[in-house]
């Protein structure tokens, strides 16, 4: 597999393709990762091989590090060389980035998966013509999402099988909860990127200032990297923030909090944290983002709200937290809307998504007419 962004930077692709790698390793299958590691000291599973470090570019509303030029790509074709891998998987190739740069370096039994939902994405209008020639190297295509999917259809004219991302069920359902969580008067929780817009922080804590008039005890849980924002007097004992958290930390989050709150309010193909949400057995409140609309089955495993509307988020989660039977009643939808998205499911979804390219006898190799066209262009440029 290759990894576009850098392993040590937390992240929702890199953690869907730990996850996966970990579980076909369970399922008995050999996996070696190529990503780019951005620190050198950076401790890294057996199965992980250094591409380079990465460079910050802004994309889809947040930025993304990507890997892309000659040190990663001489590394890339001494990966696939040594590899002799039945397949190749590449995540998010639509950008420029070590995903692109192992399509265009291999040849064989290639297979991607989109991640994104970007509707008027720069860099797929302005590539589009080079990147349909590289990507027509993949013969078989994952898609995240029906919005990941509507994106490589519109832009690429290509098409994707759905396999959505992965959660480890029990991981979440058998976490304690932090101490002294989630408290008599009630908690509600935020995870995410603090200083990224989209991700919705403002919204919830906008709601939260309206309830806390008449709720004295509800406090708020916040987890998630970036600096947090000033906040009213008032507030500022009854909003936690615990900055980024360790997976072990993650799951006992979502156990700490009486309801889970998803603002966002755009840019999102899936919605990862609400499976973890229902795997911890937490109600939740979310925007009416349509992939979040997906993964909570049109509103029966969670409660929806017209995203970056504060007010309706008052009314939402005061609601909820309101009613304990009606609480109870989305865990139990929960539980059973999540069983669909264990990683051991998922993960023979993607296997099976494998066979139809691995041919008998064939391997991943170097697309050898690719590296005599760089090495021409690097011999007439010198």
């Amino acid at each position: 597999m290759v990894s576009p962004y850098p392993w040590d930077v937390p992240g929702g692709v890199v953690a869907h393709i730990r996850d996966l790698a970990e579980t076909l390793q369970d399922l008995g299958h050999e996996v070696s990762v190529m990503t780019p590691v951005d620190d050198d000291e950076a401790p890294l599973p057996a199965y992980v091989v250094r591409a380079g470090r990465s460079i910050p570019v802004p994309y889809n509303g947040s930025v993304a590090r990507l890997t892309f030029g000659p040190v990663s790509a001489t590394r890339m074709l001494r990966w696939l060389r040594a590899g002799q891998f039945d397949v190749l998987h590449v995540h998010q190739p639509e950008t420029l980035s070590l995903s692109l740069l192992a399509v265009m370096c291999a040849d064989g039994p290639i297979v991607s998966t989109s991640h994104a939902h970007n509707t008027r994405s720069r860099i797929l209008s302005l590539f589009q013509t080079p990147l349909q020639t590289q990507l027509e190297k993949v013969q078989a295509r994952i898609a995240v999402s029906p919005a990941a999917r509507r994106t490589i259809v519109e832009h690429l004219g290509h098409d994707a099988v759905l396999v959505p991302n992965g959660v480890h069920v029990h991981r979440f359902a058998l976490a304690q909860p932090l101490p002294g969580w989630p408290g008599e008067g009630g908690a509600a929780g935020f995870i995410g990127r603090i200083d990224e817009p989209r991700k919705g922080l403002a919204t919830l804590l906008d709601a939260f200032a309206q309830l806390a008039v008449a709720r004295p005890d509800l406090r708020l849980l916040v987890a998630g990297p970036g600096d947090p924002p000033a906040l009213p007097r008032s507030l500022r004992d009854r909003v936690v923030f615990l900055g980024l958290v360790s997976d072990e930390d993650k799951a006992r989050f979502y156990r700490s909090v009486d309801v889970f709150v998803a603002p966002n309010t755009g840019g999102e193909s899936f919605g990862i944290v609400l499976l973890e949400a229902l795997a911890a057995g937490t109600p939740i409140v979310a925007s009416d983002l349509d992939a979040f609309r997906q993964v909570l089955d049109d509103g029966r495993a969670g409660v929806l709200f017209p995203a970056g509307d504060p007010d309706a988020l008052v009314t939402a989660l005061g609601s909820l937290l309101d009613a304990p039977g009606e609480r109870e009643r989305l865990v139990d939808a929960g539980r059973r809307t999540v069983r669909r998205y264990d990683w051991s499911v998922v993960a023979r979804e993607v296997v099976r998504v494998y066979e139809t390219v691995i041919v008998s006898g064939t391997s991943v190799g170097v697309d050898e007419a690719t590296v005599e066209l760089w090495a021409s262009q690097s011999a007439s440029s010198s």
